[in-house]
């Protein structure tokens, strides 16, 4: 027969009480930065009229650990081991790749209307990229919703490039006439 005191039970009936259905903070607040737009600034020869997005892709780092001999080992003549080797245990960070600017391309501010976004809020939804509220609101998890949109194909920002808004239907595509 198992008994349970009376504080043991009062003590998991409380710690399960406090599991119930309690909101979830929307933790994209803490990754996704407010990203930089800019008119009329962009990279080298860009149309001054445009607008561009930048973003920084971080250099990639790796720590590499390796043993470094610093007396080697003392063998006698007949070959037996006087003293093992001694080795130094040293770690350095080189850099794999280097810190990047990238600049593309992007809508301007003023035809980021709630409309807009909350059109570009649905299509990211319809691809199962966005799962918050159509409120046409340029958030966080909005911008999430972006970076996952754009991120296959290449572009790691959270800035929605006019390359992206045209795929997913929401800029006309300039036709070139003969």
């Amino acid at each position: 027969m198992i008994r349970i005191s009376t504080g043991l039970a009062l003590g998991a009936t409380l710690a399960v009480a406090g599991c119930g259905e309690a909101p979830l903070a929307d933790v994209t607040q803490l990754h996704e930065p407010e990203p930089i737009r800019m008119r009329g600034e962009g990279p080298p020869g860009a149309d001054p009229d445009g607008c561009y997005g930048q973003d920084a892709t971080p250099a990639v780092i790796e720590t590499v650990t390796q043993q470094v001999m610093l007396q080697p080992p003392s063998v006698s003549t007949d070959g037996k081991v006087l003293y093992p080797a001694v080795y130094k245990t040293e770690t350095r960070q080189q850099i794999v790749e280097e810190r990047r600017e990238l600049w593309f391309e992007t809508l301007c501010a003023a035809e980021l209307t709630p409309e807009f976004v909350s059109s570009l809020q649905r299509a990211l939804a319809a691809r199962g990229h966005y799962r918050g509220p159509i409120d046409g609101e340029m958030t966080a998890r909005t911008r999430a919703a972006i970076r996952a949109y754009q991120q296959p194909q290449g572009l790691d920002s959270a800035i929605l490039s006019l390359a992206a808004a045209r795929q997913l239907g929401l800029v006309e595509v300039a036709r070139i006439h003969d």
